[in-house]
């Protein structure tokens, strides 16, 4: 209920702005959905092996370790075939998942040894987070009776890929419209870029609270590197919806250019358009042809604080663009001067480029942008007036109820590091040193 009630709230918050905003354009529909498709990573290690390691027994990840003479340097476990034993325990979660109505789409392998991956169906986001909490339970559960234990801490294993989830989420009409498609051309469809410059500017004045929707001990270790996008928030639109925005900054003729063909050199396979969003695997929030996909949340959290972030933080800006254009007299004119005030002010969150490199951290700063490293840097931002003010106007949460989150974070966060240090400890005294010790005594005898 702590997770669930704020999300349900912020739904219905975001369906009455974006009615509101809808209305103005005379697109007929009644609610407004946020949707949402959760993929979930996870490793499968030998339950054997597991029980040997009082660190993964513990805290869920290995405290100490060596890198084997191979890892993922080849990325051929990504390519290769799912192994027969792994396929077994898929066909299973199917099975429970479908008993429960619970529908999985696609399963995997991922880039580390024994990294998978499952995608559920895309949910209205409330269905999605129940979803993807029985996902979570039932592949621990299904693990089991394989002799097999699923892992979902962010970073069971240093130097491979941790594990995350990417929430990919969009707004739907009951009418079945999907707010974030761009149509055959994107330039010249109005709506769309008022619903793409509502999240532009969502994101870039609330950086904070989307980076302390994802905050946890285990995805600070995660966060920033190996397909993990960094700590700092930026959104990566694509060359073709930033050529849009940016011309009409500079009230220029968009330049409308024709799809390439993907030329694959065999006569005998068809030439078929390449798709001009792409993909930016080193991107916190991506648009990925008719969604935005949200790729720094940890794999053992729940989907719902993060949907309840981008839905308030939608509905605030939809609130404000609402305002605007309800008293305008000119329609056409408010909205061109909106478009065009928006995304001159708010283009600094916008980023093409490679989130890893470190002239990204310089850049980032020099455009102001927030690097809130690690949970201990951004929980702060949480009581934040800004933040707080945000919940509050739109009654997501109430100023008790998010000193609260905040505290209660703060105090999870300090455990879990307590309990990593206490088995840090109790390993080396219990089993390094005196097998060292035992170790030095056979080598001098």
């Amino acid at each position: 209920l702590d997770q669930k009630t704020p999300l349900l709230r912020s739904m219905e918050a975001l369906s009455r702005q974006a009615l509101r905003v809808l209305k103005l354009f005379g697109t007929e529909a009644t609610v407004v959905l946020p949707m949402v498709g959760a993929e979930q990573e996870y490793f499968l290690v030998e339950r054997d092996m597991y029980e040997q390691r009082q660190d993964l027994i513990y805290t869920g990840r290995t405290l100490y370790g060596a890198m084997p003479p191979k890892g993922q340097e080849m990325d051929d476990h990504y390519f290769g075939t799912v192994k027969p034993r792994v396929a077994a325990f898929m066909r299973e979660i199917n099975e429970e998942l479908w008993r429960v109505g619970v529908t999985a789409k696609t399963e995997h392998n991922e880039v580390a040894p024994a990294q998978h991956e499952l995608a559920c169906v895309y949910n209205t986001a409330n269905i999605a987070a129940d979803h993807n909490q029985l996902v979570m339970d039932v592949m621990q559960k299904t693990a089991k009776k394989h002799g097999l234990v699923c892992l979902l801490n962010e970073k069971p294993f240093e130097g491979v890929n941790g594990s995350g989830k990417h929430n990919n989420w969009s707004m739907a009409t009951d009418t079945g419209i999907n707010l974030f498609d761009s149509g055959e051309t994107p330039g010249e469809n109005a709506q769309f870029l008022l619903f793409l410059c509502a999240v532009i500017k969502a994101v870039d004045d609330y950086q904070d609270l989307l980076r302390i929707s994802v905050a946890s001990a285990g995805n600070d270790h995660r966060l920033g590197a190996a397909e993990a996008p960094p700590a700092i928030l930026s959104l990566f639109l694509g060359e073709e919806l930033t050529g849009i925005l940016e011309s009409i900054e500079n009230d220029t003729a968009c330049d409308v250019r024709e799809k390439e063909l993907f030329k694959v050199g065999v006569h005998a396979l068809p030439r078929f358009p390449k798709d001009t969003t792409d993909r930016n695997r080193t991107s916190p929030l991506a648009f990925t042809g008719n969604k935005f996909e949200f790729r720094m949340l940890g794999s053992s959290q729940s989907i719902a604080s993060p949907n309840v972030v981008l839905n308030t933080i939608m509905t605030e800006e939809l609130r404000q663009f609402a305002d605007i254009l309800e008293k305008a007299d000119d329609f056409q004119s408010a909205l061109q001067k909106l478009l065009h005030d928006t995304f001159t002010a708010h283009q600094r969150i916008i980023f093409n480029g490679n989130g890893y490199d470190d002239a990204w951290v310089q850049e980032a700063k020099r455009r102001g942008l927030a690097n809130l490293r690690d949970t201990v840097d951004c929980m702060p931002a949480y009581i934040d007036k800004k933040n707080v003010d945000l919940f509050t106007r739109h009654a997501i949460l109430t100023e008790t109820e998010m000193r609260a989150r905040y505290e209660i974070h703060l105090e999870n966060y300090c455990k879990v590091s307590a309990i990593e240090a206490s088995t840090l400890l109790d390993m080396v005294q219990r089993h390094i040193l005196p097998a060292a010790s035992a170790y030095a005594d056979r080598l001098t005898q």
